[in-house]
């Protein structure tokens, strides 16, 4: 359990969020998702709901918490939740708010559906939003910042030591639990996602599931993991080449790999929107022939999820990326029954430019 948040932190963003219920035009906001919640309250309970006014900030949570709620978030009036069907409505009636904002990303239909139904909610206004808080959990702070690297530099570790580990009879799930191993001995509190090792063809498929495939001498190989760091993940891909003489097949689909990432690492600029940033790296590999086989978007934020706001994709219409965003870079190339490439690092926007987190080495030849 982590001590919480410094008390300066949680007024500053409980300052943001009533600006947004001013701007909203709502009397208060009611958090259900856990992320949300724990980024402003500092509280990482799996159980709980946050209800925001402009005089008010209170946490709700059953009696498995309360304690841990008091220690973690002491700027927040605790509000002990006995799970009975009058305890939501006491908790609305506390607030005295006639509109809420509702997090509709979140909430489940049954969920909203008893708040409709509630007798004495009744003159509540539900305002639903697909986005509540997610826009200022994007920007990390000094601290939020300083995790992420920390989670990033285990990860670095841990993929460096695949050329040391891969070889060829070990299962991919072998190498998967000896990397996993790696990770939490330097540290991790846990993996950010399960660790994808995707061999020969097998790492043609983008969202591949770690299997029993034993690597061959002459695979294409594909790692894929992340580090759980007090709340905080990362998020790291490599290709190899299992042997020392790869065809040239290999380097014709590396290379434009390799080379879109990079441009996006020189030319991204923050103001620039998620397509325009996108469009960096798909423009080298449609160039290079391959267009149709980068089938999914750059990146992601990585913060207190593993995926989160922004994404860099060709559908993300006018977000616009921002100094303090971090973020993943990771364009792809995949061919059926041959395999894939992808390079994946972990950055964040400076007034300046992107800065890579991740420190791991892009050598791709094992052996």
């Amino acid at each position: 359990m982590h001590p919480g948040l410094p008390s300066e932190t949680v007024d500053k963003r409980l300052t943001a969020v009533r600006g947004l219920l001013r701007e909203w035009e709502v009397d208060a906001l009611y958090l259900t998702s856990q992320s949300n919640r724990c980024w402003l309250s500092g509280f990482d309970g799996s159980n709980g709901q946050l209800l925001i006014t402009q005089t008010e900030a209170i946490l709700s949570t059953d009696f498995r918490y309360w304690q841990q709620a008091e220690q973690q978030a002491p700027a927040f009036r605790l509000y002990k939740h006995r799970r009975k069907p009058e305890n939501t409505a006491e908790l609305f009636q506390q607030a005295q708010a006639n509109s809420v904002a509702i997090e509709a990303s979140h909430l489940t239909l049954r969920q909203a559906a008893e708040l409709r139904q509630n007798e004495k909610l009744a003159g509540i206004i539900w305002v639903e939003r697909h986005e509540t808080v997610e826009p200022l959990r994007a920007l990390k702070d000094e601290a939020e910042l300083a995790v992420i690297r920390a989670a990033a530099a285990i990860t670095d570790a841990a993929m460096a030591q695949i050329k040391h580990l891969a070889r060829p009879g070990m299962s991919e799930r072998a190498l998967a639990w000896e990397l996993e191993k790696v990770m939490r001995e330097a540290g991790a509190d846990e993996l950010a996602f399960p660790i994808t090792v995707a061999s020969g063809p097998n790492s043609a498929l983008p969202h591949y599931h770690t299997g029993q495939r034993p690597l061959q001498a002459g695979d294409v190989l594909i790692v894929d993991m992340g580090a759980r760091l007090n709340g905080y993940h990362s998020d790291l891909t490599r290709t190899f080449y299992l042997g020392q003489n790869p065809p040239a097949a290999f380097w014709q689909v590396y290379e434009p790999t390799l080379a879109a990432q990079t441009a996006v690492f020189q030319q991204a600029r923050p103001g620039m929107t998620a397509i325009e940033v996108d469009a960096l790296a798909r423009n080298i590999i449609n160039a290079a022939g391959y267009g149709e086989q980068f089938g999914h978007g750059l990146g992601h934020g990585v913060g207190l999820e593993v995926h989160e706001a922004p994404f860099l994709s060709a559908h993300s219409k006018e977000t616009a990326v921002l100094a303090n965003m971090t973020v993943t870079v990771e364009p792809g190339i995949y061919l059926p029954g041959w395999g894939g490439v992808r390079i994946e690092d972990l950055a964040y926007f400076t007034e300046e430019g992107l800065i890579a987190i991740s420190q791991c080495p892009k050598e791709p030849l094992i052996g």
